[in-house]
């Protein structure tokens, strides 16, 4: 704890001075008022089982709804929470940050644990599954909210290493939570290349305690809300959670909004300009808090000056 305490000091202050909502500290309330996002961006969500009866959802676009949803269960509070702050009606409680985006919802979460225990983990085979068949289903977008459990084998992390591999050859960004145990370090996800690892921040844009950062998260991660964020519950009403599974829809609903603005830039094109906004002389292991504007106007930019590429 010492040693991370003394890195993040020695990143020196990567947040905004005072505190923010959610989608404003990450610059997203002007393009959620440019776009609601388009039905072509397929966002996978690989995560928990979600009670697509909320009314919060009532016109989203869902597919692949496999699995129960016990309302009682960690993980359908879990896949509820996330998919609210992506495809939820704009007038719910939640970010609804990409309505107009079809959700393919693929849970990997056990049911039978409760709200009360530790988030939701899957075995690294499960993930990589679970990553290949979203990507033969249809997916542009990946969001992973899941920690890994148990100690992944090398045997695991192999599959999973060729799952985001293949993801990366067939242009499809994956955006993932960096993890809420409080290491610096990385794993087979958050140091894969292709991965965007998310890390999540309080309202003034510190890290918060549990957030896990790291060279390659500095590197090619960014940070996000993850503390006090509303969205849908399971009782058809909202609550709030945290961590880095809220933060990372954040970065993946930018993503899918500013796809939606630009379909014709291929996903090495966009992953590249995410970079590029994002990109610091000198390297930390806490990333840069998510600036979703500065991604449409980079693209804006440079493709109306090179023919249609960033």
């Amino acid at each position: 704890m010492r040693r991370r305490e003394a890195l993040m000091r020695s990143s020196g202050p990567q947040w905004a001075p005072v505190e923010a909502l959610p989608v404003d500290l990450v610059n997203l309330s002007p393009l959620m008022k440019r776009t609601r996002g388009r039905p072509e961006i397929v966002i996978g969500l690989i995560d928990g089982p979600v009670t697509t009866d909320h009314p919060g959802f009532v016109g989203a676009r869902l597919r692949g709804l496999a699995g129960a949803c016990s309302r009682s269960s960690a993980a359908c509070t879990h896949g509820t929470f996330v998919a609210g702050i992506l495809v939820a009606r704009r007038d719910s409680p939640a970010p609804a940050i990409c309505p107009g985006c079809t959700l393919l919802i693929h849970p990997i979460f056990s049911e039978t644990a409760s709200p009360a225990q530790l988030a939701p983990s899957a075995t690294p085979e499960q993930l990589a599954a679970a990553i290949i068949e979203c990507v033969r289903a249809g997916a542009v977008l990946l969001n992973l909210s899941s920690a890994l459990t148990p100690i992944p084998s090398a045997r695991g992390e192999s599959a999973l290493t060729s799952a985001l591999d293949h993801a990366a050859k067939r242009g499809v960004i994956v955006v993932a939570a960096a993890g809420n145990q409080g290491n610096v370090g990385s794993t087979a996800i958050t140091r894969h290349p292709w991965v965007i690892a998310v890390t999540a921040c309080d309202r003034r844009g510190r890290p918060i305690e549990q957030t896990n950062l790291g060279s390659s998260i500095g590197r090619r991660g960014l940070s996000a809300p993850g503390e006090f964020v509303t969205s849908l519950s399971t009782a058809g009403g909202s609550t709030v959670s945290g961590g880095t599974s809220v933060a990372a829809p954040f970065v993946t609903g930018a993503i899918a909004l500013v796809w939606s603005e630009f379909p014709n830039v291929d996903a090495a094109d966009l992953r590249a300009a995410v970079m590029r906004v994002h990109a610091r002389a000198r390297p930390t292991i806490v990333p840069p808090i998510l600036n979703a504007m500065a991604i449409f106007d980079f693209i804006a930019r440079h493709s109306s000056s090179s023919g249609g590429r960033p």
